[in-house]
């Protein structure tokens, strides 16, 4: 397994930190106290909002076994970058809600700045997986 350096560890943890605490100002008020009923949509999206703020906390004192919540936000953004926003904005159908909601998703361009790819690659690729039966 490569070793990874001091200033990938750091920057990871700097990655956990931003999305931790800009979810601590977005999303936590709202969790704490909301005056009415969420529906459906909304209710499910603050509670995983803020589950995942949760779990970048543990990755900033263990950036690296917390990569794949990493993974999952690069992944989840990726695809709606692709599969919402561009076709939006390709047909002229763009409008201020897709916007905003596309500027919140370029931010997960730190992502892969930060990620140990030689790491990635070892650990999540190259790396025998666990097994499927008994011994």
């Amino acid at each position: 397994m490569p070793q990874v350096s001091l200033f990938r560890l750091y920057s990871l943890r700097a990655v956990y930190l931003i999305i931790a605490l800009g979810l601590a100002l977005v999303v936590w008020p709202s969790v704490i106290q909301h005056a009415e009923p969420w529906g459906l949509s909304q209710g499910v999206v603050k509670c995983m909002l803020a589950a995942f703020s949760l779990l970048c906390v543990i990755g900033i004192r263990y950036p690296l076994q917390m990569l794949p919540v990493l993974f999952w936000e690069l992944a989840w953004k990726s695809i709606w970058l692709l599969i919402v926003a561009l076709p939006a904005w390709q047909s002229g159908a763009m409008d201020d809600s897709i916007m905003g909601t596309a500027m919140e998703c370029m931010v997960a361009i730190i992502i892969p700045l930060a990620m140990p790819w030689q790491y990635v690659v070892a650990r999540y690729i190259r790396q025998p997986g666990d097994r499927w039966r008994a011994a």
